[in-house]
């Protein structure tokens, strides 16, 4: 479900390189489409991990803890000037609760966000799969025993995932605000162009509209890391250690004989 999930978000955010006017035209507000689409992938995948037993109460708990975070901090910034300390939840929550829970924890921290704030739109489903992709990027760092190398990694990370989230995120609406007709200079979209033309355009821009606000959001998501990064996975990490979410129960067989004994015996019973 979840290379369902990322091949859909590829689909949705790639396909101005490709795309030919007709396609613009036809299909430039299906945005509501792929939100359905999107929430019903979502719901697969966590039907997926209850029946493979790797989502269970604990861990749908988890899960609402960290999208209850990830909303109330959405709402304290709103994305002013490109300030959202939102990823910092979704980096460390990412990479506490593994790739398998990762994208859900992502995505559902931006869309609680996202209706505490009133800012549901054809965006959201945008922004849920560039956030649930950046919560699994955090889960797919290699795994690193030093704490201080850990959060030095994640903060460099955070760093470069606020610039990445800003890039990607602008596809969703650059064809529709900018849109040329001839492929020379510029930053239009040029329908039916060569991918390498309209990329050269979309380099241009992210430079001249977008930079601007993504570098503070990779700048304050590197610091605040640095700075609160490794109490926040301490705690996160006992919080899971304390659910046993990696626990399984074994059952052993007891002969009869043996099972009498132990009902005889309290303190066998007790050990």
């Amino acid at each position: 479900m979840l290379v369902l999930v990322t091949a859909l978000g590829l689909v949705a955010f790639a396909w101005p390189f490709f795309a030919s006017a007709d396609v613009v035209r036809e299909h430039g507000q299906d945005a509501p489409y792929l939100f359905a689409l999107l929430i019903g992938l979502l719901g697969l995948n966590v039907l997926a991990e209850q029946s493979a037993g790797g989502l269970d109460a604990k861990r749908v708990a988890m899960l609402g803890v960290v999208a209850a975070l990830g909303g109330a901090l959405r709402v304290l910034s709103a994305g002013t000037a490109g300030l959202e300390p939102v990823f910092v939840v979704v980096i460390l929550a990412g990479r506490v609760l593994g790739r398998r829970t990762a994208f859900l924890a992502g995505a559902l921290a931006l869309l609680v966000g996202a209706f505490l704030t009133g800012g549901v739109g054809p965006w959201t489903a945008f922004q849920m799969i560039a956030t649930g992709w950046t919560a699994l990027g955090a889960a797919l760092l290699p795994p690193v025993r030093s704490p201080r190398l850990e959060v030095a990694m994640l903060a460099g990370y955070g760093l470069l995932a606020g610039l990445a989230y800003g890039l990607v995120m602008n596809l969703w609406f650059w064809p529709f605000v900018a849109m040329g007709t001839t492929p020379g200079g510029g930053s239009a979209f040029v329908p039916g162009a060569d991918p390498a033309t309209n990329l050269a355009h979309y380099g241009v821009f992210y430079v001249t509209t977008s930079l601007g606000w993504d570098l503070p959001r990779g700048v304050l998501s590197a610091a605040l890391i640095a700075l609160a990064g490794r109490r926040l996975l301490a705690a996160l990490r006992r919080a899971v250690r304390r659910a046993h979410f990696d626990t399984e129960g074994v059952f052993l067989p007891v002969s009869p004989a043996s099972g009498a004994a132990g009902r005889s015996d309290p303190a066998r019973s007790s050990r």
